[in-house]
């Protein structure tokens, strides 16, 4: 039986991709699509996820993408299917994760007339793609532009944009299936000239003030291994985020809870004359902050393409891994005799003994449904955090090194967050546990319209009845228009749960979030969903006092 398109435009997308090592495509449901649909559906080299909403499919196959550590295909039919894409498109570009983006198109001379399900396809994602790939009919020049896309993809590690037009008929059928030999795409570094980097490692030498500090990063024994040598030295401090994945007794990784409380001369003390900064986006609104106010006299940043300047002080951009850099660089450098780790690790050691002292006493809020909940994640798993408070609240807390930790933090965006975490989650052998706020969790409530969800998936809402972060940041609550900011909804994931085939509890203070943790990560037929309602009207009170106490 005839079980492939008879479209020589979907054959050859369809043959690109397997040349290419795709293995996994996510397909949203149309009928301008049909041809790579079907096409893809019936490859014994491809994996095919359906998922209705195109939003939920491309951040289910971001989620994948981030795990697996190559490209996922995203496939859907024309019109606005494709606009909505675009988050997850544009946390791609910025957390440099891979993603293919197909969608099926009309004709050229079927645009702009007024004919159905039409927009302008060609190009619509330009200033936050790698590379646009506008397929034509009849044109001998299509599979250099496909694998043009995919290289970008691969190398540069980010998301493309193959769009593809389709003339009906959309469903006629062949036996025969067009195949390309493997694409080998050369990823080889190339180490840094050493002379060149000799240069570096005088002045680094020279200094007694060293910082390094890290973004989010997929775990990497290697650079742990690299790190742990490097902090070794007593002129260097190594600053992580609950994203970095990289743990060292030595190293801060609770940034906000030891810069938040000093002032302006303690801030100067702790100045870095060089810093050096890998890995993705930061969180740390205090240590941008400080960075920005206290600048360094160097910064380096260690990236393969991309270099920010984020602390307005970027000074050099070494194009090239993390793991290579350190590889070279230590060969050329020297421990110096300094107290500014010492220094940093006082405070870090002082602000511990009272972190401890104001948990131990601190009413039910956010804060301390936070604490027991980081405590409970099991050892060895895997935890995706949602955006705004929550992976705020995280940065407050050591999380066991056996912990992978992982959030959408390219743009920063609420959106998406439970489509990334189940997408990831799919394709994992650890179990995974989804930490999220309340707001994060309804906006992006479908989903949970997903078959392909693991028993083992656990979610746990923190239910503070709004945008808990607005009562938080200075100016919205000051304002009249609060509401507008924070949100109230008074909803609940209850019905929710039912729908979609989630078991469901809740709690609403210690004792009952206890006895609910309990049994909560234990086997099961269904995926769960934990709903921890908190005091709306104490939480911004009591952070507040948390930090004043940090002192």
């Amino acid at each position: 039986m005839p079980q492939f398109p008879k479209d020589e435009l979907a054959q050859l997308v369809i043959a690109s991709c397997i040349a290419n090592n795709i293995e996994d495509v996510v397909i949203s449901p149309g009928s301008r699509n049909a041809p790579l649909t079907i096409g893809f559906f019936n490859h014994s080299a491809i994996k095919t996820y359906s998922i209705v909403d195109e939003r939920c499919a491309a951040f289910f196959a971001l989620g994948i993408a981030q795990q697996i550590q190559k490209p996922v295909a995203v496939v859907c039919t024309s019109g606005s299917a494709l606009l909505n894409y675009y988050p997850a498109i544009s946390e791609a570009f910025y957390s440099r994760i891979p993603l293919v983006v197909i969608s099926a198109d009309r004709p050229e001379n079927k645009i702009d007339i007024g004919d159905g399900q039409t927009i302008r396809q060609e190009n619509v994602f330009e200033n936050h793609i790698l590379f646009s790939a506008n397929l034509k009919k009849d044109t001998h020049d299509n599979l250099d532009i496909i694998n043009k896309a995919f290289v970008a993809s691969i190398y540069l590690k980010g998301p493309v944009h193959i769009n593809v037009p389709f003339e009906e008929p959309l469903y006629e059928l062949t036996d025969d299936m067009l195949k390309f030999d493997s694409v080998k795409i050369d990823v080889t570094e190339v180490p840094l000239a050493m002379d060149e980097l000799q240069k570096f490692a005088t002045i680094w030498n020279g200094s007694s003030k060293k910082m390094v500090l890290v973004g989010s990063h997929f775990p990497d024994e290697l650079l742990q291994i690299q790190l742990n040598k490097i902090i070794e030295d007593d002129s260097v401090i190594v600053l992580t985020e609950t994203t970095s994945n990289l743990y060292n007794a030595k190293f801060i990784n609770c940034i906000d809870k030891v810069l938040f409380p000093l002032d302006e001369i303690e801030l100067e003390n702790l100045k870095p004359e060089i810093l050096v900064t890998f890995g993705g986006m930061i969180v740390s609104k205090k240590v941008k902050q400080f960075l920005r106010e206290q600048r360094p006299k160097y910064h380096w940043h260690i990236d393969e393409s991309r270099a920010y300047d984020t602390f307005f002080s970027l000074s050099q951009h070494f194009k090239i891994s993390p793991q290579l850099f350190f590889s070279q660089f230590f060969f050329l450098t020297k421990e110096k005799q300094s107290d500014f780790q010492k220094l940093w690790l006082a405070i870090k050691n002082f602000r511990f003994q009272n972190h401890q002292s104001f948990l131990g006493a601190c009413d039910y809020s956010d804060l301390k449904a936070f604490e027991v909940i980081l405590k409970s994640v099991p050892y060895n798993s895997k935890l995706h955090l949602s955006n705004s408070s929550i992976i705020r609240y995280s940065q407050l807390f050591d999380i066991n090194n056996t912990i992978h930790v992982y959030c959408n933090r390219g743009t920063s965006g609420i959106d998406g967050s439970t489509s990334t975490a189940i997408g990831a989650a799919s394709v994992s052998e650890l179990r995974t546990t989804f930490v999220t706020g309340d707001i994060s969790f309804f906006y992006d409530s479908n989903a949970l319209w997903n078959e392909h969800v693991k028993n083992n998936f656990r979610i746990i809402i923190l239910n503070n009845d709004g945008g808990g972060i607005f009562k938080i940041i200075p100016g919205p609550k000051e304002s009249k228009a609060l509401s507008y900011f924070e949100t109230p909804h008074g909803l609940t994931a209850n019905h929710l749960a039912a729908m979609f085939g989630y078991a469901y509890s809740s709690a609403d203070n210690l004792e009952s979030i206890n006895s609910e943790l309990e049994f909560f990560y234990e086997d099961s037929e269904k995926p769960k969903i934990l709903e921890i309602f908190t005091p709306s009207e104490k939480n911004d009170l009591i952070l507040k006092l948390y930090f004043k106490a940090l002192k």
